[in-house]
């Protein structure tokens, strides 16, 4: 089997039903984000796709062997594609058989112990203090007297320059507080009102999977979150949003809006306006180990499943301070 991802006969996507399934599964029961859910259905889309065009039928999911993902491998492969983007897919792969395996669908996964090519390891991104106070400022500073004020389609709250400090009140809550919980654009989306312990500076996250933790809450956050309530002209109910789009409508403030917004304020502030919501919370990380806490607890206040994704931020403390003894160091 030889055939490219995906051939030019193969057909659109096919609403395989296990997948649908798989799919549904995804979202009620494990609820994963927007972005699993649909970097999933792209990638077993896909694959149904070359394989019906490499053997003019539909998997049988159960009856494919480890030849079969050897092949999309090798076609995957001549395409080009990045060792991210292949790991990706077999991700996807990966779990959809798990779920299948569960279903007493299938017996054993086909892909179990075929070996893919592992992804550079690329430190994260993030900001220093300096740079993320800038941004932290950048809100208001967008909404002073004789500021260009942003246009009305990424404000989220309409015209006029109340609704630009509405929006602004609102951005600088937001960006506090993702810079002091560490928290990922869907869990700032997904935040309630009732999720915050205001006199125990503490706030319930919903994670991925359903998993929640109790995260530290700074001054400055909760203080920004008060005076965008008090701009609003509402305290918004346990089961309310924290932050909204457009609060009219009692519409929560969604991740594509937040990365609009985002752009802006980066620009404001001198940085790389590429930089996504994701960076905040690497410089979170960052600072914090930085700054003398340990690895542990830096894990369980990001959420992380296994300490092994929180070391990776051990690689970018490590590599300034050979930075600055290389510079520093007579002898170095």
């Amino acid at each position: 089997m030889t055939a490219d991802p995906a051939p030019r006969n193969a057909p659109g996507p096919v609403e395989d039903p296990l997948v649908s399934r798989f799919l549904e599964h995804l979202l009620v029961e494990r609820a994963a984000s927007v972005y699993t859910h649909r970097n999933y259905r792209q990638a077993l889309h896909e694959f149904h796709a070359w394989y019906h065009g490499a053997n003019d039928r539909p998997p049988v999911w159960d009856g494919l062997r480890r030849d079969d993902f050897r092949g999309y491998l090798r076609g995957l492969g001549r395409k080009g594609l990045a060792r991210a983007a292949i790991q990706l897919r077999f991700c996807a792969l990966r779990a959809f058989y798990r779920f299948l395996i569960r279903q007493g669908l299938a017996e054993a996964s086909p892909i179990k112990d075929i070996a893919l090519p592992k992804p550079a390891r690329r430190l994260p991104q993030f900001l220093t203090i300096a740079q993320m106070v800038s941004l932290l400022e950048a809100p208001t500073k967008a909404v002073a007297p004789g500021a260009v004020p942003p246009a009305a389609d990424v404000t989220g709250e309409g015209q006029g320059s109340e609704a630009a400090l509405l929006a602004a009140l609102r951005d600088v809550a937001v960006l506090e507080t993702i810079y002091s919980c560490g928290l990922r654009i869907s869990e700032l989306c997904g935040l309630l009102a009732g999720d915050l312990d205001v006199p125990e500076k503490l706030v319930r996250v919903r994670g991925k999977g359903r998993k929640e933790r109790l995260v530290p809450i700074g001054d400055p956050a909760l203080e920004a979150i008060q005076r965008y309530w008090t701009a609003l002209g509402v305290v918004p109910a346990p089961a309310d949003p924290v932050f909204y789009s457009k609060f009219k409508q009692r519409r929560a403030l969604s991740p594509r809006l937040l990365q609009l917004r985002l752009k802006l304020h980066l620009a404001t502030a001198g940085l790389d306006p590429s930089l996504t919501p994701h960076k905040l919370r690497h410089s979170y990380a960052t600072h914090l180990l930085d700054a003398g806490a340990d690895l542990r607890s830096v894990q369980e206040l990001m959420g992380h499943a296994h300490l092994v994704t929180t070391q990776i931020y051990t690689h970018l403390t490590t590599a300034r301070l050979k930075r600055a003894y290389n510079d520093a160091h007579p002898r170095a």
